[in-house]
């Protein structure tokens, strides 16, 4: 073979070996972690993107869940510490307030924290990533961060397998789960899966009690449930009073109360979630701007 024919057989090998390593998966990107406190896990690329504005509100401005947020507080100072804290999953009514809690708690413990304590990490995964938590755990581990990994509306339907990487991800395998990461996730379901998935699996089994235990104890392997639970309507005109004060909306207290309660009537619930959009209507009405 001449070397015109080497050289030429030489940059074909060339062309192909890069062709498949672009199919591979892509090697993680050592993030700068003091860049920011919070970050978004984008598996295509196996990086975090710093978030340096986060949407979230004060914790003061959560209402009606006040045991489960000082719970959770009190898991995450103690995780931010170095002591021991559990996985936890917030679950219950929709618009309660629960990915707001974890992003607010988030925010108060770092308020809070004492002088040389290291900053503690947001990390969120969006649920169709689920499948690289293992891989998102292995690359966090070394940092010298200590890291809170976020899922919000975690859940699984019919023939959905990633919930394995999930479990894997809880149980932590021989190794453990890395000491510097603990795992909150939010799902309006108590047991990640629909009724409905569940009961065809108890019906169709030769052993139904074994056939779903592997799927529904998935939400064991958090430490700590939290419920959220539809609010009153003492505690939805609770939240509608902290915005008010807060932002210095300039409201008639009866007017606004009437008008309130029609908001949520018209909506069919009462949720922390009906109340900021209520909100948001009232200050564009009185022509108010909503950025303190």
């Amino acid at each position: 073979m001449s070397d015109k024919s080497i050289d030429a057989l030489s940059e074909k090998l060339d062309r192909l070996i890069d062709a498949v390593t672009r199919l591979g998966p892509a090697t993680a990107v050592p993030p700068r972690f003091d860049a920011a406190d919070c970050f978004v896990w984008q598996a295509e690329h196996r990086t975090l993107e710093p978030i340096e504005k986060v949407n979230r509100v004060e914790i003061a401005l959560i209402r009606g869940v006040d045991r489960v947020r000082d719970i959770l507080v009190d898991n995450t100072d103690r995780f931010a510490k170095g002591l021991p804290a559990n996985n936890v999953l917030l679950w219950g009514a929709r618009g309660m307030g629960k990915s707001s809690l974890v992003k607010a708690v988030h925010a108060e413990i770092n308020r809070i924290a004492k002088a040389g304590q290291p900053p503690l990490k947001l990390v969120e995964i969006h649920r169709e990533d689920i499948e690289t938590l293992p891989e998102l755990m292995a690359f966090l581990k070394p940092a010298p961060f200590r890291f809170i990994l976020f899922c919000d509306d975690l859940s699984f339907d019919q023939n959905d397998t990633s919930y394995k990487s999930l479990k894997a991800a809880l149980e932590g395998g021989v190794e453990g789960r890395p000491a510097n990461v603990i795992l909150y996730a939010t799902s309006n379901r108590r047991h990640l899966l629909p009724r409905d998935m569940i009961e065809n699996e108890r019906s169709t089994a030769i052993n139904p009690s074994e056939a779903v235990e592997e799927k529904v104890s998935l939400s064991d392997r958090f430490g700590l449930w939290l419920g959220f639970h539809k609010c009153s309507q003492d505690d939805y005109l609770a939240m509608i009073d902290g915005y008010v004060d807060h932002y210095g909306l300039d409201a008639d207290p009866e007017a606004l109360r009437a008008e309130a309660l029609e908001w949520a009537t018209t909506r069919g619930s009462r949720s922390g979630r009906v109340a900021w959009q209520f909100i948001q209507d009232l200050a564009g009405r009185l022509g108010q701007r909503l950025d303190g």
